[in-house]
């Protein structure tokens, strides 16, 4: 090759450079932060969920004419460092947009950060009411079935069981207290002579499942209420199964029927809790077989709950972009306030109101066949119709 055929090629390696960082540039980039280390039964089939979608919404012509990029960031189950994942994302990523979180404390750090640099954040996971209610903001919007909305869909289950004193377990942060203050003042309404006659609150991750178990036993309740998950359900099921805390005693619990916390239970998994999870082998809607083909075939296993929620929040995001035609976060927050979107679970709306989804969840009840948990009987609980008033969550939101 001579000088003026190398230095010709040369350029249009540069061109063809510089074209490259200037398409990659022009991408549109989603920041997202969560838990992926600490909670990584439920943020691994949640990271699968997001990119099918990716998938999708790229082959389809991406975003206002541009390709979608996720930039995926752990916070270390910590708010301190959700804040600075967050800052990173948007100040030296330049991500257009923020997304995720799993914890409700890191969920409810990163919907302040939102508030305050004015930057559209969708909580995907974290359930806490806070979210949007007492620390709503203009640029919060929320996914996922709060804590309010899950108990709701327990509580006349609960209260049908005609059981007088429950005792309590949670973990002791913000999802834990505010399920358990849910349930009581539900229960109360519902059935005015229901006693609570124990509480357990164990750190999260750091249950002492003997301890805990003995506590639940010697107050001999009724019925139990669990908000135990990941690895304290676990160790909280084979315990109180060892010393048969649960025998001939009604069990409500949240979260349980998710694959996630299920599976790893096997012919464990405690049989008769009333429970709310996702029967992925019993749901034959078109939206949720067209979804769950779609994910066996990428990736040759069944969805958990945490795919559906992972490829929700990306199609999500997707509509209100398409809907704003920018990824301005005023925009998108206007966008974003009555918008509807399709997911595996059917048609949700963004509720103007207070920002919440109206996404749903499965209700049922756990047995155990062919050496596994399943849920018998689901019905799917529109998430619409548990919510509190519109004139009690405006006292309840704070003011934008």
């Amino acid at each position: 090759m001579n000088f003026k055929h190398a230095a010709g090629y040369a350029v249009l390696v540069a061109a063809s450079c510089l074209a490259g960082a200037a398409a990659a540039a022009d991408a549109i980039r989603i920041g997202e932060i969560n838990s992926y280390k600490a909670q990584a039964a439920f943020l691994e089939p949640y990271k699968k969920g997001m990119e099918l979608a990716l998938e999708q919404v790229n082959a389809g012509g991406g975003l206002l004419g541009r390709k979608v990029e996720l930039l995926t960031r752990d916070d270390n189950a910590n708010p301190g460092d959700a804040v600075r994942v967050a800052e990173e994302l948007v100040s030296r990523e330049k991500a257009d947009v923020l997304m995720g979180t799993f914890l409700s404390n890191t969920g409810l750090a990163v919907t302040d950060f939102a508030r305050q640099k004015k930057f559209f954040f969708l909580a995907a996971e974290p359930l806490s009411d806070k979210i949007v209610w007492q620390n709503g903001n203009r640029y919060t919007f929320r996914l996922r079935p709060s804590t309010y909305m899950q108990v709701a869909m327990l509580v006349p289950e609960a209260v049908k069981l005609k059981k007088k004193r429950w005792a309590l377990v949670y973990p002791n942060y913000e999802y834990g207290q505010s399920s358990v203050a849910t349930f009581k003042k539900l229960m109360k309404q519902q059935q005015p002579d229901v006693e609570f006659v124990e509480e357990q609150a164990p750190a999260l991750g750091k249950i002492d499942a003997g301890a805990v178990t003995q506590a639940l036993a010697d107050a001999k309740p009724d019925a139990i209420f669990n908000v135990l998950f990941a690895a304290d359900l676990a160790k909280f099921v084979r315990e109180g199964s060892t010393r048969g805390l649960f025998k001939d005693r009604a069990v409500v619990s949240l979260l349980s029927g998710e694959p996630e916390y299920l599976d790893p239970l096997k012919d464990e998994a405690p049989a008769g809790w009333i429970v709310t999870g996702y029967p992925w082998q019993s749901i034959q809607t078109p939206e949720h077989k067209a979804f769950f083909d779609a994910y066996q075939k990428k990736y040759g296993t069944y969805p958990r709950l945490g795919s559906v929620v992972g490829y929700s929040a990306v199609m999500s995001m997707a509509a209100g972009i398409r809907k704003a035609g920018s990824t301005d976060s005023e925009k998108l927050a206007d966008a974003f306030k009555g918008l509807p979107v399709d997911t595996p679970f059917g048609n949700i709306t963004y509720r103007a109101q207070d920002h919440q989804s109206t996404m749903g969840a499965y209700v049922g009840t756990l047995a155990v066949k062919g050496g596994k948990g399943v849920m018998e009987n689901p019905t799917y609980k529109d998430g619409a119709k548990f919510l509190p008033p519109d004139a009690e969550v405006k006292t309840l939101r704070a003011a934008e």
